[in-house]
């Protein structure tokens, strides 16, 4: 091997693997930006989309009483999109959260939330649940602290139940509200994604546990380690891995930071280290 190809394997270390990301079609970009400069072939398949609500009551309630509230938290960028959306078809200004303490779960919440000129208290090191909960009892003095307060969570219309049970039990108020849901897209081939699968592809990765799940669905198993055979499994954060395992799937790549650049990062590590 002469300099050049060495030098192009380090730089480019996902040059001739083909990696298919199962994130949502609008919400690819960045990942396939993050891939595609350490030379991977991208093979967006969707197993997720994200929809608006059918029914808004709960979240417009929500808003209308937003002087109630002495916490907001943000689990994700969907999230805040949905929840200004409702904002603005409700004609509130998003300077009604100046009185409220903002909790960003993930830096591109935090910057999400920025970019609407709102202001952000607290942004977790951890994005799991557990990890927020403890966060968030850390910057208010300690546990007993949160006894009183009136939460709200907007987020998805299924999501993990930690987080509100944890700071319930601490005697908080816990509003969790609908802002959005996930869904299954209606367009998609299962015999167009048996036939990559079992294909072309080396690695698949998963950013969440709802296209695990949803991927399941699609195949109408509990148990994907058939489906993925020969393919190597990366999975964002714990959550995600755990419903992979869940699954019946080994799970070979999983970052320290649950980010999508650290993710491209740990999958092109992967397979520079010659354990792809």
């Amino acid at each position: 091997m002469d300099h050049a190809q060495r030098t192009s394997m380090t730089n480019q270390p996902l040059a001739g693997r083909t990696v298919v990301i199962t994130r949502a079609a609008d919400q690819a970009d960045e990942f396939v930006t993050e891939l595609e400069r350490y030379g991977a072939k991208v093979i967006v398949c969707p197993t997720i989309e994200i929809c608006p609500l059918e029914n808004y009551e709960r979240l417009d309630e929500a808003i209308e009483h937003l002087f109630g509230y002495d916490w907001i938290i943000l689990t994700s960028v969907n999230g805040v999109e949905y929840f200004f959306k409702r904002l603005a078809t409700a004609n509130r200004s998003v300077s009604e959260l100046d009185e409220l303490k903002v909790c960003a779960i993930g830096e591109a919440t935090g910057d999400r939330l920025r970019d609407l000129h709102v202001h952000v208290d607290l942004i977790p090191d951890e994005f799991k649940a557990e990890g927020v909960f403890s966060a968030l009892a850390r910057f208010v003095g300690g546990t007993q602290a949160l006894q009183g307060l009136n939460v709200l969570i907007p987020r998805a219309a299924i999501a993990r139940d930690y987080l509100p049970r944890a700071l319930e039990k601490a005697g908080a108020r816990v509003d969790v509200v609908p802002a959005y849901r996930t869904a299954l897209p209606e367009d998609v081939d299962r015999g167009r994604v048996a036939a990559m699968l079992s294909g072309s592809a080396d690695c698949i990765a998963f950013t969440s546990a709802s296209t695990v799940k949803n991927l399941g669905l699609l195949f109408d198993t509990q148990d994907l380690s058939a489906a993925l055979a020969g393919v190597v499994i990366a999975c964002i954060g714990d959550v995600t891995a755990t419903t992979a395992r869940d699954f019946g799937l080994q799970v070979e790549i999983q970052p320290q930071q649950f980010t999508v650049p650290s993710l491209a990062r740990a999958i092109a590590d992967y397979f520079s280290s010659g354990d792809g």
